[in-house]
C-alpha cells in the first residue's frame, strides 16, 4: 500500500495580503501620544504640572503597549485587574514615596539651615 496522501486544505493561487490595519492604527496612536509629549515639553515652562502631564502621557503610552504588543486586551478581565490593581499601587507608592521624601528633605534642610 503507497502512503502517498494529497493534502487538499493548502490554498491555491494567490497569497492572501496581510491584514496590517491595526498595525498601523497602532503606529499612528502612539506617534500621536509621542507628538503631544514633544508638543508639551517644547512649549510648556518646566514645572511640576508639565511633569505630572509628561508621566501621565507615558503612563498612557506604556498601557497601550502593553494592551497591543503583549496582547493583554484579548485576556480575561480576573487577568487584566490583577495586572492593573498591583501596578495602580505601585505607582502610588512611588508618588507618596517622592511626596515624603521631599517633605522630609525640606524639613531636614531647613532645620540646618
Amino acid at each position: 500500500m503507497a502512503h502517498h496522501a494529497t493534502d487538499h486544505t493548502q490554498p491555491t493561487g494567490e497569497i492572501p495580503r496581510p491584514v496590517t490595519g491595526w498595525i498601523w492604527r497602532t503606529f499612528f496612536v502612539l506617534v500621536g501620544i509621542t507628538a503631544l509629549e514633544f508638543a508639551v515639553t517644547f512649549i510648556m515652562d518646566p514645572s511640576t504640572f508639565r511633569n505630572s502631564i509628561l508621566i501621565i502621557l507615558t503612563i498612557f503610552k506604556a498601557f497601550f503597549i502593553v494592551a497591543e504588543f503583549m496582547h493583554l486586551k484579548h485576556e480575561t478581565k480576573g487577568l487584566i485587574w490583577s495586572i492593573m490593581i498591583p501596578m495602580a499601587l505601585l505607582i502610588w507608592l512611588m508618588v507618596a514615596l517622592i511626596t515624603e521624601g521631599s517633605a522630609i528633605g525640606e524639613t531636614i534642610y531647613n532645620a540646618f539651615k
